[in-house]
């Protein structure tokens, strides 16, 4: 970690405000999730934030999980090295965050090396975890382990095609986003430039 003093003022708040959104709950179904997933020979960490990014931190539990959800030979990090080097630790964790991008999680949901490895965002590593839970239940390929009820499925295309006919008889209707004239006259009114009449 990062050899930083505390923050202050506005700073600080944002820190905070950061920190709020870490759910414990949230972390003891992404642990069962990834002990379920890799494997029951997987140490669990002891509950609370701090464990929890120190659990992650060296990034081997986290390929381990990303070559889970693929077929034996096709694991896409190739070689987990055990090692306490800060600067391979964190090339392990960008090596995640690339294989879960190519897995299909997107990548708005993927946390930045810095929010684990520093522990700035643990809610931004959750969420991430999160997504690549529900990508793999959507998947459905067989390679997903653990409760079902876990993770939501995605939801997915519904794409619709419609004959050359059916697309001419939508041109003729006029949609009611645009509108009713049911029920409209021009009872009553003047045209313009014509001075109303008094009886």
């Amino acid at each position: 970690m990062a050899n930083r003093g505390p923050s202050y003022g506005l700073s600080r708040e944002v820190q905070e405000k950061i920190e709020q959104k870490y759910d414990p709950e949230l972390e003891a179904r992404l642990v069962d999730w990834i002990i379920a997933q890799c494997g029951q020979n997987m140490e669990r960490p002891q509950p609370g934030k701090q464990n929890f990014q120190n659990w992650l931190m060296d990034g081997t539990v986290l390929c381990r999980l990303i070559n889970s959800l693929y077929p034996r030979g096709k694991e896409p990090i190739k070689k987990i090295p055990e090692t306490q080097m800060a600067f391979k630790q964190m090339e392990k964790i960008s090596q995640f965050l690339q294989a879960t991008e190519a897995y299909g999680v997107i990548t708005t949901d993927i946390f930045q090396t810095v929010d684990l490895w520093e522990g700035k965002d643990m809610a931004a590593v959750q969420r991430t975890l999160m997504a690549l839970g529900s990508v793999a239940r959507t998947k459905d390929d067989g390679h997903y382990r653990g409760d079902r009820d876990w993770f939501h499925r995605k939801s997915q295309g519904n794409r619709r095609e419609f004959s050359e006919e059916q697309l001419r008889q939508g041109q003729n209707l006029i949609g009611l986003q645009m509108g009713s004239n049911r029920g409209a006259s021009q009872s009553g009114m003047t045209g313009y430039g014509m001075h109303r009449q008094i009886m």
